[in-house]
């Protein structure tokens, strides 16, 4: 790679500095241009092996030869109709497929949405009008969102929360099963077992359970560092939830659509939410939310109580269409699982040479490793993390960090990836760590 950030990406970076808020930031310093496959280019034409994909977004590859064909067809036939004026055709027709491929076999129904935050917003209403109760349960170090609502869920405040409250009444969180930094004199196969007793806890001391509306889970944390909780953890909450008639809500907005080898996350313990909430990869890079859930659930609201000017949009609905039929026609979940064995393989082998890598962990394709500055106190490198990500993306890698702590490298690949490109976005991540460990 030349000249980095080149001529054209520093021209607009002053453009972004006058014309953009502070708070819009971006990781990398470069503007992007195009992107085919596995392969983002920027404006000055430098080329980038994308292990971002849009945080989660492009599972199928950028510019997917069908998504693209769909979306070209649906927007010469009709780009808006406004759902709650005339519902276009697409919308019911995408509406039936999420509720034929979602985990569940009960009556489901599926309301789309523009975003994941605001998919989270309305399975929260849902369940609050269903119930006609108040209370939600969310966890520590996860997120899901940036609207008020969301943000109150979300167990991480720096950068999501800031100074944005007051927050929603009624939200009470407890801890996720986060095996590296578990607390200390607790045993890994007891873990899942306590952040379920938690709950429970949770219902003596601070909100009983008939005042509980739903609990929202990350089946895998996502911004949180894509911790993996302990295989007894969900299916236990599954349990819980039923025993107090409280409705689960699983936030598959990042795992969903093959990203950890199965359409989807709950698929792992074979765990049945009654609502799922889906985003990013379903809209195959166009804005597209979904809840997914029990009919008697979503039938609660009266005509009018759900919906938006957007949600549903014709365009992105056609989008979602191809993105289901690509995912499961090209056999993608179980290609994330084979890719996330090759990297993973690869990282475990890292940890002999780079003290630095404190954990290596991840399912199907999304794989984090936790860099630390001492592996037996497991004090963050996030300083560190920030060298690694600099140097990738200065060495065309477009790379992520995540985690409480911000000291979280984490692979978002595409799951069209060829081999070769996937072993050279490694390559780059290995010289990445050898240069901060030098």
């Amino acid at each position: 790679m030349g000249e980095w950030p080149g001529p054209k990406s520093r021209e607009l970076e002053k453009e972004r500095e006058r014309y953009l808020p502070r708070g819009m930031s971006s990781t990398m310093p470069v503007f992007a241009a195009s992107g085919a496959g596995a392969t983002l280019t920027d404006v000055d034409g430098n080329p980038y092996i994308d292990f971002a994909t849009g945080i989660s977004v492009m599972n199928v590859g950028h510019s997917h030869p069908r998504v693209v064909e769909a979306i070209t067809k649906q927007a010469l036939r009709l780009v808006h109709s406004g759902a709650p004026v005339m519902m276009p055709e697409a919308y019911v027709r995408l509406a039936r497929r999420l509720c034929e491929i979602t985990p569940g076999a009960f009556a489901k129904k599926a309301l789309l949405l523009n975003s994941g935050a605001e998919a989270i917003e309305n399975a929260i209403k849902v369940v609050r009008q269903a119930t006609g109760r108040p209370a939600v349960i969310s966890f520590h170090n996860s997120f899901h969102g940036r609207t008020l609502m969301s943000m109150t869920l979300t167990g991480k405040v720096s950068p999501y929360r800031q100074n944005f409250g007051p927050w929603a009444p009624e939200i009470y969180q407890v801890p996720y099963p986060y095996e590296y930094r578990r607390p200390a004199g607790m045993s890994a196969e007891s873990l899942g077992g306590a952040c379920v007793e938690a709950v429970r806890q949770l219902f003596k001391t601070t909100v009983s359970a008939d005042r509980v509306a739903g609990i929202l889970v990350e089946p895998v944390q996502g911004e949180g560092g894509f911790v993996v909780p302990p295989p007894d953890f969900l299916p236990g909450l599954r349990k819980l939830c039923t025993e107090y008639q409280i409705p689960l809500i699983a936030d598959e907005v990042q795992t969903g659509f093959g990203r950890t080898g199965t359409m989807f996350a709950v698929e792992h313990s074979s765990t049945e939410p009654d609502l799922i909430v889906l985003a990013k990869s379903l809209g195959g890079g166009l804005p597209l939310g979904a809840v997914v859930g029990r009919s008697e659930l979503m039938d609660a609201t009266n005509p009018g109580g759900l919906g938006g000017t957007f949600g549903g949009n014709p365009v992105a609905c056609a989008a979602a269409l191809a993105v289901i039929d690509v995912l499961l026609d090209e056999r993608l979940p179980a290609r994330a699982t084979r890719l996330g064995e090759r990297a993973l393989a690869r990282m475990r082998g890292w940890m002999e040479r780079f003290p630095i890598i404190g954990e290596v962990r991840g399912v199907g394709a999304m794989i984090a490793m936790e860099l630390v500055t001492d592996r037996a106190s497991r004090e963050p490198a996030s300083a560190r993390t920030n060298e690694v990500l600099h140097f990738c993306h200065a060495h065309g890698l477009v790379l992520l960090k995540a985690g409480l702590y911000d000291n979280v490298i984490r692979l978002l690949f595409p799951l069209v990836i060829a081999e070769q490109e996937l072993d050279r976005g490694l390559d780059i991540l290995e010289e990445a760590l050898s240069s901060v460990s030098a």
